[in-house]
């Protein structure tokens, strides 16, 4: 049902009866376009959806094309996309998918098979188009048309992630024409597409501009245009809120969430997510191949200090100090919100124990020197670089809270808050020794999964790989495999909770938490949006774009627009709330931002 502010007020409430318009005023308003003003304060990568892996610029691809499948709005299984049905041979291995006729591009040309298979053919033969997705077709044998209304994908071996086949189609007659997919920035307005929005302008730091697409298969929006506005701060973005000047806004924080309760016009929403948040610990960053890259402290690559950082953190407090309670303890890279693969712990592994912590690193040689700080068995120092987001009051924040807890350790923590570009550039080439990140989560858990294999770290010129954190294991990579081909709903379930606990268990990175999805929105304008999952879900960063699609304005809804402020959300679940400084479009190997999709 989505959320829907109440139409009715208490007795608190002065209730104002306002006079209809004049017949004349009221067409004069009818004609006006209605247009949905959403605030924005993350990077968009690219505009390329082979490129994009930025949360922002996923969420803006979604609304350009569809996938071959999407996600249910109200359970998020898979529906139609721009294929209608579809089956699998008895061994798994041959995929045949149908896109009916009738469903167009936006510049008018049919959308056929033939596009899919163009998209996925990129995707297996060049690398720059495999920067994003490419886990997806890794294992694709072939792909073919062999008319407009058959898609037809054979595998190496059974994929269960083939309804789950996150990938946006391009128009082949559109993109069979780009030379270099690395270089092209695909912001040559009209963007052709088949999504319910077309884009129509883009200026960075400031906006991007889309009109709804009235010929679109499922039926056009409910109002004519839809506006990202750029703000530097998410403070500036609630305040734009407050003032009328924006719709929408998501990605606050508890004081701001705080703020806006019982403000008239508004409604907020408190929802379950679908992303973490996490501190990655440099353990020994290399290309695919093996060669060490980067500058990483060389004490990170033992488990046993991996491990004492982790004990060290009270990941309680920094809930409630840092998160203002909207959030939950983490533990893998996989939400409550998706319950059959989560991993739940009531009783974790490397519990907050500071005086085990500083045991075990007794034990292993790690000796505190005259200044109090440790040094490894070889002599080095311990002394750590963590890099955290500029204009993000979280990393801030979690980041004193960790570096006095790593103090108690005998472990000094230089705080380094940094742009975003000058964050992805050490994390991408590995210098760097902690780093605040954090991903979305998908429904299907092998993309997120497939973050930390082996095959994900970049090649020898650093390009091609969406690693998270450099991790490369044996066991984990096993199971990985298994998973991927595993039908059976419980087998996979189990495989997936022994990768986690696998990745729990060697601390390439520590999951601080699951932060609840913090929005608001203008309810005198607009009377509702879908939520995903519905009820308790989000309405912006879902698995689809029907947060944005779906939103019907006061006008069209019949309401009256009065806001009532307030939280309509059920409470439950985790999300990541991930904040950059600019907007960019460009060439890149793949993000390693927090606010990765």
């Amino acid at each position: 049902m989505g959320i829907r502010k109440l139409g009715a007020v208490t007795a608190a409430w002065a209730l104002v009866v306002l006079p209809s318009p004049a017949p004349a005023q009221a067409r004069a308003q009818a004609q006006q376009a209605v247009t949905l003003r959403v605030a924005i304060t993350q990077q968009v990568d690219s505009l390329n959806p082979f490129l994009s892996v930025f949360q922002a610029g996923t969420e803006v691809g979604r609304l350009m094309y569809d996938y071959l499948t999407a996600y249910d709005v109200k359970d998020q299984h898979p529906v139609e996309g721009l294929a209608d049905r579809w089956e699998s041979s008895e061994d798994r291995l041959t995929w045949t998918f149908h896109v009916p006729e009738g469903k167009k591009w936006s510049d008018g040309q049919p959308i056929t098979a033939r596009d899919a298979a163009f998209t996925y053919q990129l995707m297996m033969r060049d690398e720059e188009a495999a920067t994003a997705n490419g886990s997806f077709t890794a294992d694709f044998e072939s792909v073919a048309a062999p008319d407009d209304r058959t898609l037809v994908i054979k595998t190496k071996q059974p994929q269960a992630t083939m309804l789950a086949l996150d990938v946006p189609i391009v128009p082949e007659h559109v993109w069979s024409g780009v030379g270099d997919i690395g270089d092209y920035r695909n912001d040559r307005t009209p963007v052709v597409g088949s999504g319910p929005f077309v884009l129509t302008e883009y200026r960075a730091n400031e906006f991007i501009r889309f009109k709804a697409n009235k010929d679109y298969w499922r039926g056009a929006p409910k109002y004519d245009e839809l506006a990202f506005t750029y703000y530097k701060t998410t403070d500036a973005a609630v305040q734009a809120l407050a003032k009328g000047e924006v719709d929408l806004v998501n990605r606050m924080g508890p004081a701001q969430f705080d703020s806006l309760k019982d403000k008239p016009g508004i409604t907020r929403n408190q929802a379950q997510g679908r992303r973490f948040n996490e501190i990655v610990i440099n353990s020994g960053a290399a290309t695919r191949t093996g060669q060490p890259i980067g500058d990483g402290h060389p004490a990170l690559k033992d488990v046993v200090v991996r491990r004492a950082i982790a004990k060290s953190l009270d990941l309680d407090a920094i809930i409630a100090k840092v998160n203002g309670g909207y959030a939950q303890r983490g533990t893998g890279p996989i939400p409550p919100v998706f319950a059959d693969y989560h991993l739940d712990r009531p009783e974790p592994a490397h519990p907050y124990d500071p005086a085990a912590a500083n045991a075990d690193l007794d034990k292993a040689g790690y000796a505190r020197g005259a200044d109090g700080i440790r040094v490894s068995p070889e002599g080095g120092p311990l002394r750590l670089r963590l890099l955290g987001h500029s204009g993000r009051a979280y990393d801030e924040q979690a980041g004193e809270f960790v570096k006095r807890s790593l103090a108690d350790l005998g472990i000094a923590v230089d705080v380094r808050i940094v742009s975003d570009n000058q964050l992805n550039e050490s994390s991408t080439a590995g210098t760097f020794d902690l780093v605040f990140s954090g991903w979305g989560t998908n429904p299907d858990p092998d993309f997120i999964l497939s973050l930390h294999t082996c095959g994900q770290r970049p090649n020898a010129e650093g390009t091609g790989g969406t690693t998270d954190t450099f991790f490369c294991d044996p066991e984990y990579d096993a199971l990985y495999a298994r998973q991927r081909a595993e039908f059976d709903p419980a087998k996979r379930r189990e495989l997936v909770l022994r990768m986690q606990q696998r990745f729990y268990d060697q601390v390439p990175a520590v999951v601080l938490g699951y932060d609840n999805a913090l929005e608001a929105y203008r309810s005198d304008k607009f009377a509702s949006f879908p939520v995903q999952p519905d009820p308790g879900g989000v309405i912006m960063a879902q698995n689809g774009m029907w947060g944005y699609y779906g939103a019907t304005p006061v006008a069209a809804s019949g309401d009256t627009g009065s806001g009532t402020g307030l939280v309509l959300g059920v409470v439950g679940g985790a999300i990541v709330v991930l904040v950059g400084a600019v907007w960019l479009v460009g060439r890149r190997r793949g993000a390693r931002a927090e606010d990765r999709e």
